[in-house]
């Protein structure tokens, strides 16, 4: 049998293989945190990680995923016991800076942050970073630049991430 592990939990695939990875969260697992934006893979609402990297969840048939490893928000917080959870610090500076409004785009953000974090310490160039002269606020909004927020929470979004950044170490 075909299986997905999401969450670190281990799901059979779904008989139709028009079943998109974000369909299957919701309609096979009911995870809700994944947002279906635009179902285009423009806006980043369904931004989960795929063994760590982000992917668009709407973009990606769930039999593609055969023995992967999925993490959607859902699975961002670190299980402390069976009912408990410790926030991911990037949770954390989120409500801390409020960079979030009505939400929406908020689990796309959250994920697509966290594999920001990621590539820096994995020191994985961007696009900026290949330029002369670059900020870290040019590099993180270039990084997040597939998630859209409409409320334009943006300045926050981009300080949550710059202070979960001055957490670690270098």
């Amino acid at each position: 049998m075909s299986t997905l592990i999401v969450n670190e939990v281990s799901y059979p695939l779904p008989e139709d293989p028009r079943t998109t990875l974000l369909d299957f969260l919701h309609q096979h697992l009911s995870m809700f945190g994944a947002k279906k934006g635009c179902d285009h893979g423009q806006c980043g609402a369904c931004t989960v990680l795929l063994d760590g990297e982000r992917i668009n969840a709407c973009l990606v048939f769930a039999f593609q995923l055969e023995g992967k490893s999925v993490t959607t928000i859902e699975g961002i917080a670190k299980k402390t016991s069976a009912s408990d959870a410790q926030l991911h610090p990037l949770q954390k500076a989120f409500v801390e800076r409020d960079a979030f409004q009505c939400g929406y785009c908020t689990s796309g953000q959250i994920c697509s942050g966290v594999a920001l974090l990621g590539e820096l310490a994995a020191k994985n160039p961007s696009a900026v970073t290949c330029s002369a002269d670059y900020s870290q606020r040019e590099d993180i909004s270039e990084r997040m630049s597939g998630n859209l927020c409409r409320c334009g929470a943006y300045p926050n979004i981009v300080g949550a991430i710059e202070d979960v950044i001055a957490l670690e170490p270098q």
